[in-house]
């Protein structure tokens, strides 16, 4: 079964909890970035908060992983977005996938890897923000703040629901 279902002791009241709790957070992140006219909602804020809802034993669910990766994929996006020159360039879904988009991506996936290898922080979804940057997709400085915004509010909130109901992130629940 599932981490969440040791949670609340059945499959539906694991699920309803994982589903409505996704919810709430990505809602608050959404509705930040409605408020602030930013992105604070992206495609890899989904997975994340799965992982914290789903999956909360899982060591890839900790806070620490979660800021970590991410954060370690918005600089590592940048870095290859820079390094092949992209950053004036139109992003990968409007004006195409070039070898550099495709160089820029895969080499942002692997180094964002090998990096959250290094330091046993393995966060999956870490993978999609560092796409996200590095095919050109968000790449404005207030855009990168913006995530780095979302990614911490979408953490905390998400952290702190867990505990209030009793569940502690990267933990094996009992």
């Amino acid at each position: 079964m599932p981490d969440a279902s040791r949670l609340t002791k059945s499959r539906p009241a694991a699920a309803l909890y994982a589903a409505v709790l996704s919810l709430v957070v990505l809602a608050a992140a959404g509705a930040a970035g409605l408020v602030l006219r930013q992105p604070w909602l992206f495609p890899s804020l989904g997975p994340t908060v799965m992982l914290f809802f789903e999956s909360p034993s899982q060591q890839a669910s900790r806070p620490a992983n979660a800021l970590i990766g991410h954060a370690v994929g918005l600089l590592a996006g940048v870095a290859m977005l820079y390094a092949f020159r992209l950053q004036d360039s139109p992003p990968a879904p409007v004006g195409g996938l070039t070898p550099a988009y495709l160089l820029a991506g895969a080499l942002s996936v692997a180094l964002t890897t090998l990096v959250l290898t290094l330091l046993k922080t393995p966060h999956p979804p870490a993978g999609a923000t560092t796409l996200i940057v590095s095919l050109g997709i968000l790449t404005a400085p207030a855009e990168l703040a913006s995530m780095a915004g979302a990614i911490v509010l979408i953490t905390v909130v998400g952290w702190g629901l867990n505990l209030l109901f009793g569940v502690r992130p990267g933990k094996e629940q009992g």
